[in-house]
């Protein structure tokens, strides 16, 4: 059977391979060892709260679960409406406003709608792997540009401008990003997306992790900063729901009819259940309940990156939102008798019994000695990763 050049041109998520390892290690311990902790995964450790759970439960019972409209239930698209009104005080309609099978589902309907053969989009290095994976499915061509530390490891105005061609559409940004947990400062952010338009292109803004902002003056959507975006956003990270499968897309009007037939061909609709149960999301106990996990993960990362830059890891940014830690590995890759961070993970996962995820997924810059810390996980759980660290490294 032959294989689709389309698929070919997809490389392995190495993530997952990693975690495939580890697992298979784990499962190989004896009780003697220590068990293995994982930190490869941006998955946070909190479930959906009682409330979410709840309502889908109910949900089930009542038999609300048959197919919704294309764009998601309207009380959703409402409730998440007045969420943009209450948190970020801005005026988003429900009309523009789309609920999708997950962050992923909405990135590619995004692509999909918007993205033809051979136009080229561009986006940091290192970024988010399969961002690039879902622009090169529509055939268009993912352009990494390198990006630096001095940048946050983001895009900058002069780079978008260096780097747009007559064959460039658009960028994709991620604010705050996978894996470098970093933010673009708005004004930088605006002046990209105001050049992006000036030449007619598209702005399509992962805010996936914005709601796990930790410094105000980085939390800022690009939504008030121009009408003509794309907002990708997820119930999984903030509001704890990674296997509900469910995201939303904000959009420009114009553009939501095209989208909502690209939805109605692809997937239906989003899961019902998840749907009826995110509701709850906006409950004010549920919302209490988020911010005081946001203040944990931030109370995590302030433990954590220090921890790791006085056993050596070198980190030049303080991750600004998200959960991740990206750190350069190199100023210990002769006391793990590596060069690399591939080899420099299994070291770590083998020996320390703790699974990180290599920097080869995120692209090229400098991602060979990049390892990715994901702190998505207790604070015991980091206390004991420092500990085992120091021990190896000793």
């Amino acid at each position: 059977m032959q294989i689709s050049d389309r698929a070919q041109q997809i490389e392995p998520f190495y993530v997952m391979e990693v975690a495939k390892a580890a697992k298979d290690l784990a499962q190989n311990l004896g009780p003697q060892d220590a068990p293995m902790i994982y930190l490869n995964i941006g998955e946070p450790d909190f479930t959906a709260p009682d409330l979410v759970q709840e309502a889908a439960q109910k949900a089930i019972q009542a038999g609300t679960t048959q197919y919704s409209s294309a764009l998601g239930i309207l009380e959703l698209r409402q409730a998440l409406s007045r969420w943009y009104k209450s948190r970020l005080n801005l005026d988003i309609t429900a009309n523009r406003i789309m609920i999708t099978a997950g962050g992923s589902a909405a990135l590619q309907l995004a692509c999909l709608a918007l993205i033809n053969p051979k136009d080229e989009i561009l986006m940091p290095d290192p970024s988010y792997p399969c961002n690039r994976h879902f622009v090169g499915s529509t055939g268009g061509k993912a352009v990494l540009i390198p990006s630096s530390a001095q940048e946050r490891f983001q895009l900058s105005y002069e780079s978008v401008v260096q780097h747009w061609t007559p064959s460039s559409k658009g960028v994709l940004l991620a604010s705050p990003s996978n894996p470098t947990g970093t933010s673009i400062a708005p004004q930088e952010l605006k002046k990209i997306i105001d050049f992006v338009s000036s030449k007619n292109g598209v702005s399509l803004i992962d805010e996936i992790y914005l709601p796990l902002s930790f410094n105000p003056n980085m939390a800022q959507s690009a939504l008030a900063l121009s009408d003509n975006v794309i907002s990708i956003n997820s119930f999984s990270k903030y509001f704890n729901m990674t296997g509900w499968r469910l995201g939303w897309l904000v959009v420009p009007e114009a553009i939501m009819p095209t989208l909502e037939k690209l939805a109605q061909n692809l997937f239906i609709c989003p899961s019902v259940i998840a749907q009826q149960a995110a509701l709850a999301c906006f409950e004010p106990a549920s919302l209490q309940t988020y911010e005081q996990r946001r203040q944990e993960f931030m109370a995590r990362r302030d433990y954590f990156i220090p921890a790791l830059k006085n056993l050596g890891f070198d980190i030049p940014v303080m991750p600004d939102g998200a959960f991740y830690a990206w750190a350069d590995c190199r100023p210990l890759f002769n006391k793990l008798g590596v060069d690399n961070s591939w080899d420099a993970s299994f070291v770590i996962m083998r020996k320390a019994h703790v699974a990180v995820t290599p920097g080869r997924d995120f692209g090229h810059n400098g991602t060979e000695h990049h390892i990715r810390f994901s702190t998505a996980n207790s604070m015991t759980q980091l206390e004991e990763t420092i500990r085992r660290l120091a021990i190896l490294l000793a």
